[in-house]
C-alpha cells in the first residue's frame, strides 16, 4: 500500500477518486473512460504542480520516503540480477549497513558499493538504519582496492542519515576509517562515480563520496548535518527543522550551484518513490554515459582532476 506525505494528500485524493470511478465502471458496465481520462489529466497536473514547487524540508521528507528505492533495489535493477555481493572487512565483521560486490551493466563488470536501509522494522534494525560502523567503511575500501586491482570501475550509492555515532564505533576508529576512505578514494586509478539516491548526511556520506563524478538525484539532500540536528543545536528544539533545512542549502539545486556536485539527475515528475522502474532506467543510462566519458581519460589525469576538483571546493581568501 502506497504511503503519502502530508503535502501529497491532494494526489492521494485524486488517485482514490480514479480507483473508485474504475470500480463503478466495472461493476455497473457504464462507460466512464472520459471521466477517468479527465481525472488522470488532473492528477498529472496536480503532481507537476506539487513536485515542481517543493521546499527544502519537503525534499528532505521525499529523500526519506518509505517507498523510495534503496541501494540494493538500484543494483538489482541496473544489473538485471547479475550481482555477486561480497562480505566482510577481513578484520572485525561484515557490516550489514554497507553492501558491495561485482555486478554487470550490459556485460561490463562494475564494483557497486552503497549504504542499505531496511524496508521494514526488522530489516531496518538488521541494516542499522543505513548507518555504517568503521568495519563498513573498511569493507567498502577493501572492495574499492579489489576493483582497482582488476581495473574495474566503481559506482557508489549514498543513502545514509550518517555514520553510526555509537561509543563502540568510536572505539574502533570511526573517524579514521572515514578519513582513510576519503584519502584512498582520491587516489584510485579506476573511474569512480558517486550517486546520492536519498540522504547524504555528514561524514557517513563522504566515506564513499569521493569520485570523478559526484551526482545527486533531484529529491535528495547532501549536508554536514541533518535539519533536525541543526535545529536542536541552534534552537535547542526540533521545531525549527524547516527553517534549518532552508538555511543549510542542502538541496540538489543548491549543491550544484555551489559546485559541490557535478550534476543533478532529474527524477520522474512524481518522484523516484512513485516511478521506480523509470528511475532505475534513468540512473542506468547516466552511469553508462559517465563510464564512457571517464574511460576515455588517462588514469593519472583522472586522479589529478579528482584532486583538483575537491581542492577547489569552499571559499577562501
Amino acid at each position: 500500500m502506497a504511503t503519502y506525505l502530508d503535502f501529497e494528500e491532494p494526489i492521494k485524493a485524486l488517485e482514490e477518486q480514479i480507483e473508485k470511478t474504475k470500480e463503478i465502471s466495472e461493476s455497473t458496465e457504464v462507460e466512464m473512460s472520459d471521466k477517468i481520462k479527465e481525472l488522470e489529466k488532473k492528477l498529472s497536473e496536480k503532481s507537476k504542480e506539487i513536485y515542481s514547487n517543493l521546499s527544502p524540508w519537503q525534499r528532505v521528507q521525499l529523500s526519506r520516503h518509505p517507498d523510495r528505492p534503496y541501494t540494493l533495489a538500484y543494483i538489482d535493477a541496473i544489473t538485471g540480477g547479475n550481482f555477486q555481493e561480497l562480505h566482510g572487512d577481513r578484520s572485525v565483521k561484515d557490516d550489514k549497513a554497507m553492501v558491495g560486490g561485482f555486478g554487470l551493466i550490459d556485460g561490463e563488470s562494475v564494483m557497486f558499493i552503497g549504504q542499505q536501509k531496511g524496508i521494514n522494522t526488522k530489516m531496518r534494525q538488521y541494516r542499522n538504519f543505513g548507518m555504517a560502523n568503521p568495519e563498513g567503511y573498511r569493507k567498502a575500501l577493501r572492495l574499492m582496492k579489489l576493483a582497482e586491482k582488476f581495473n574495474k570501475p566503481i559506482v557508489t550509492f549514498i543513502d545514509t542519515p550518517g555514520a553510526y555515532p555509537g561509543l563502540e564505533a568510536e572505539e574502533r576508529g570511526q573517524g579514521e576509517a572515514i578519513a582513510r576512505n576519503i584519502y584512498e578514494m582520491m587516489r584510485l586509478k579506476v573511474p569512480v562515480i558517486c550517486i546520492i539516491i536519498g540522504e547524504g548526511a555528514s561524514g557517513g556520506a563522504l566515506g564513499i563520496g569521493v569520485g570523478d563524478k559526484v551526482v545527486m538525484l533531484e529529491n535528495t539532500w547532501y549536508s554536514v548535518i541533518s535539519p533536525e540536528s541543526c535545529s536542536s543545536i541552534l534552537w535547542r528544539s526540533w521545531d525549527f527543522k524547516e527553517l534549518a533545512a532552508d538555511a543549510l542549502k542542502l538541496t540538489s539545486t543548491d549543491m550544484k550551484s555551489h559546485g559541490l556536485v557535478d550534476e543533478v539527475i532529474k527524477e520522474p515528475i512524481n518522484g523516484a518513490h512513485r516511478s521506480q522502474k523509470e528511475m532505475f532506467a534513468i540512473v542506468k543510462e547516466n552511469i553508462k554515459a559517465y563510464l564512457k566519458e571517464l574511460k576515455g581519460v588517462d588514469a593519472q589525469k583522472r586522479v589529478n582532476d579528482r584532486i583538483e576538483k575537491f581542492s577547489q571546493m569552499g571559499v577562501w581568501h
